[in-house]
């Protein structure tokens, strides 16, 4: 009776169990006898079968290696539906490799998560402060720089600084005391966020592309000293004794700007003042939240672990033949940021560090004691990396809830493969290849090459180093990046190479090993929606060593970028790349550029670049400029060629990861960067969108000046770039914010801008534009015009186009905002047009005084 008993029940559990592991390759099969079986019920004693499954990764991990050596077939390590919290990170070497041309595949059956976080449980309200919870923070667990309520990333507690700082050497001297009496002044952290000199708002941050952080390491009374050496990694800068205001290192201006204040202070106990925000005291254990309206706090967690996967191969012995598939990396963090290092940010979230990094660090031959080779800053580590790995693997997964950068790919990557994945939510850079430490490695182990990352959808990132790049790709060979969707991010969405800046001061960019990397068919939009000087694909440096083995970018559509920059940006050094048959629209003030002078030789040509068959906005004519030739250039004036369109992003068999559940929707993040202006009677408003709408779309943005409020949806604000609050009193000072809107409520406000007095103008115009153009094919024309010089009572808002065959058009949009104040050039496209016919078109500004004094340009069509 009991053996019956006991065979029935173990009937039952070996049904379950193949029913919960039948998700996973090879379970069908039966392949007991090398396979290895892992749920979160499971226990390490065990032997690691489907009947009785290991726990941890780490004991399916010992399990694999044991068996390893004798492969006949891949080695399937089976996770089981379910959380599999880390007390510390999967560590593999060579020995967890595979072996005899077979794979170790660690495959997820279900939604396995690999999870760094630690739930904070024990919320109560804390006395005295109405909607303010807190809980004890968990064991172990005394810092942190993320907070998720129910899968929603929080907002560490920020405000702008409650006193005037003037800066000094060694940090600033406020006002008054009152950072002083702040619970635990050592914890602030001071962001510098960049900004253009626009509406009021300032300029910050070590170039527009670029958020430094650096904490405050004690506060006296008035006396405010910052954490070394952030400070003085931030502030200093060797120049060349020869070359007045260059620095050596090359990159941006020589500190955070003459004046070094920052755009606002986080991580403060006192800054907790919205729903949303959060901040961890660590001397006193608690977590403190300010729920959202209706918010409960059933799943609150933090992360502990820097790092969740860490392949740690060497040259000699790579990590190898591993593949992820069909696994959730989330809930790890990155601690340096909030350590005295700080984040002194160069770009792309690479930093200087150490204790004279400012004098020494990456500046090789141009400085004594300079540390080789040139512009080896430190890299942003990734939570899920991998160095030295060959044919490793990542595909049908999701990297969300991330502290530093998502995955990296490090030296040595060879033969990898980054397929079908979702990457958003992620503090940092998503994915980073290779790395810029190795421009000619010395042995071919070390060589990045043969990567591919496709099929990818990349969005919604980066959400705390806002200078990080949707996919980072440094000095490597045959990478192909292809077929990836990159949407609402912050920055640039694909970064190429490394090394070009020499070249501000006469020399070549640094030599590297470069080539055959490609580009192609990426669908790319709503990029650059928080910093500027990037692009849809940037690229800086040497990519080859001729037009045939150099960067290819082909096949791409971009479009929509917000801050200043370009679609396809050939930057610093940029030398070799083509640029071909790409559709290229709504950039900032450029379809492809610029030239750059090559200096490898005397002869003091452009690098060479060809630029080919694209459909694009910028209109420029045929011809070869010193090594850059352009051919066969389209303009687009009307819907884009659907061929190119319909190859573009993701395709067909992993375009439902555009629709793939991360998280429960929630509301959005707040919006940044807000500037404002005033006139008679009323103040416009313009402001950088939130790009992390928390999983349901903006409908709409409500800005508030001193409670008056005013409503404009986010496709009117999307085509303006800005929203005009009315009614207001002349003579009185109005401080604005700004708040993003989805079906779910309304976020947090934003930082506030600079208080601004509405008041009569005096009826002073716009002058004319300025440099003019006009490029016309058959049926289209390429309007080109530098902003006035003088704008009379109040920027530009916009510009009239007339054309001669009687249609006027007003231009709107974030470009003509900022390209007056930062001189760059307009553009745009109208089509319709008969051929071989004369047009003239008349163009004035506008500004909140009317429409300016007009200037004209004519064209003939072919």
């Amino acid at each position: 009776m009991r053996y019956r008993q006991f065979a029935t029940w173990s009937a039952v559990v070996t049904v379950a169990a193949l029913a919960v592991f039948s998700g996973s390759a090879g379970a069908a099969e039966g392949r007991f006898s090398q396979d290895v079986y892992v749920a979160p019920w499971g226990t390490d004693q065990g032997p690691g079968s489907a009947l009785l499954p290991a726990r941890t990764p780490q004991r399916a991990r010992d399990l694999v290696r044991a068996r390893s050596r004798g492969m006949t077939g891949d080695v399937t390590v089976h996770l089981a539906p379910g959380v599999y919290r880390l007390k510390e990170p999967l560590v593999l070497d060579a020995r967890d490799s595979g072996v005899n041309g077979h794979k170790v595949i660690w495959q997820g059956a279900g939604a396995a998560v690999l999870s760094g976080g630690r739930q904070v449980t024990g919320w109560r309200p804390v006395a005295g402060r109405p909607g303010l919870f807190a809980a004890p923070a968990p064991q172990g667990l005394d810092n942190t720089r993320q907070l998720y309520v129910n899968g929603i990333r929080a907002q560490r507690a920020r405000g702008t600084s409650p006193v005037t700082l003037t800066a000094t050497d060694t940090g600033y001297v406020a006002s008054a005391d009152t950072l002083a009496h702040w619970r635990n002044p050592g914890d602030i952290e001071m962001v510098y966020t960049a900004g253009e000199v626009l509406w009021n708002i300032e300029r910050y941050g070590l170039g527009q592309w670029t958020e430094p952080r650096c904490p405050v390491g004690k506060v006296d009374g008035t006396t405010v000293t910052m954490a070394q050496p952030c400070w003085d990694n931030s502030t200093k800068r060797v120049v060349f004794p020869n070359i007045p205001g260059r620095t050596v290192n090359m990159v941006g201006p020589g500190d955070l700007t003459s004046h070094r204040r920052p755009a606002y202070l986080e991580n403060g106990f006192e800054l907790l003042d919205q729903p949303g925000e959060w901040y961890l005291d660590r001397s006193e254990h608690t977590v403190y939240y300010m729920p959202r309206p209706g918010e409960p706090l059933w799943d609150v967690e933090m992360p502990a672990l820097e790092k969740l996967v860490d392949g740690q191969g060497t040259a000699r012995n790579p990590v190898h033949d591993i593949a992820f598939r069909g696994i959730n990396f989330e809930y790890a963090t990155w601690l340096t940021p909030s350590s005295p290092e700080g984040f002194s940010e160069i770009q792309a979230g690479y930093t200087i560090t150490g204790p004279t990094g400012y004098a020494t660090q990456g500046l090789c031959q141009f400085v004594d004691g300079g540390t080789c080779p040139y512009a080896s800053w430190t890299k942003e580590p990734g939570n899920v990396s991998v160095e030295h790995g060959q044919r490793v693997e990542f595909s049908d997964s999701v990297f969300t809830h991330l502290g530093a950068t998502g995955l990296d790919l490090g030296d040595g990557s060879q033969d990898a493969v980054v397929k079908g994945n979702v990457f958003t939510d992620i503090s940092g850079n998503g994915v980073a290849i290779g790395g810029v430490d190795q421009p000619q490695p010395g042995t071919d182990a070390d060589i990045t090459r043969n990567v591919t990352v496709a099929d990818n959808h990349l969005y919604a990132l980066p959400r705390e180093f806002h200078g990080g790049v949707a996919i980072i790709n440094g000095y490597s060979q045959h990478d192909t990046i292809t077929h990836n969707q990159i949407d609402h991010v912050a920055y640039s969405a694909i970064s190429m190479g490394w090394g070009g800046w020499p070249d501000k001061i006469g020399s070549p960019a640094t030599p590297n090993v470069s080539h055959d990397n490609a580009v192609s068919n990426n669908l790319i939009f709503d990029y650059m929606l928080m910093l500027d000087d990037g692009g849809g694909v940037y690229t800086q440096g040497i990519t080859g060593t001729s037009l045939a083995d150099g960067e290819k970018v082909t096949g791409n559509v971009i479009h929509d970028q917000w801050g200043l920059g370009k679609n396809v940006y050939t930057d610093n050094g940029c030398t070799y790349e083509t640029v071909q048959g790409n559709v290229l629209y709504n950039a900032a003030y450029a379809s492809v550029g610029s030239t750059h002078v090559d200096y490898r030789d005397d002869l003091r040509n452009n690098d060479p670049t060809l630029i080919q068959g694209n459909y694009w906005e910028q209109g420029d004519a045929d011809g070869t400029n010193k090594g850059v030739v352009t051919s066969g250039n389209h303009i687009l004036a009307g819907n884009p060629p659907a061929d190119v369109i319909a190859a573009a992003g993701l395709e067909a068999p992993y375009r439902h990861l555009l629709q793939k559940p991360v998280t429960l929707p929630s509301v959005p993040e707040a919006p940044s960067r807000v500037g404002t202006f005033a006139a008679d009677g009323k103040l416009y408003v313009t402001w950088n969108p939130t790009f992390a709408d928390n999983g349901s779309a903006l409908t709409s943005y409500v800005v508030t000046a001193n409670g008056v409020t005013t409503t404009i949806s986010a496709d009117d604000f999307a085509k303006t770039g800005y929203a005009v609050v009315p009614g207001l009193a002349n003579g009185s000072a109005y401080t604005v914010t700004v708040a993003a809107t989805n079906r779910f409520g309304t976020s947090e406000q934003s930082l506030p801008a600079a208080p601004v007095t509405p008041g009569p103008l005096a009826g002073v115009s716009a002058a004319a534009p300025t440099s003019l153009k006009a490029r016309a094919d058959g049926s289209a024309v390429s309007l080109r015009w530098n902003p006035p010089t003088a704008t009379g009572d109040t920027p530009v808002i916009g510009y009239q186009v007339t054309g001669s065959d009687g249609r006027t058009i007003t231009v709107t949009g974030r470009d003509a905002l900022v390209t007056q104040p930062t001189t760059k050039t307009m553009t745009r496209t109208m089509g319709g047009f008969a051929p071989a016919t004369k047009y003239t078109f008349t163009i004035a500004a506008i500004t909140g005084t009317g429409v300016g004094a007009p200037a004209s340009v004519s064209v003939t069509t072919r």
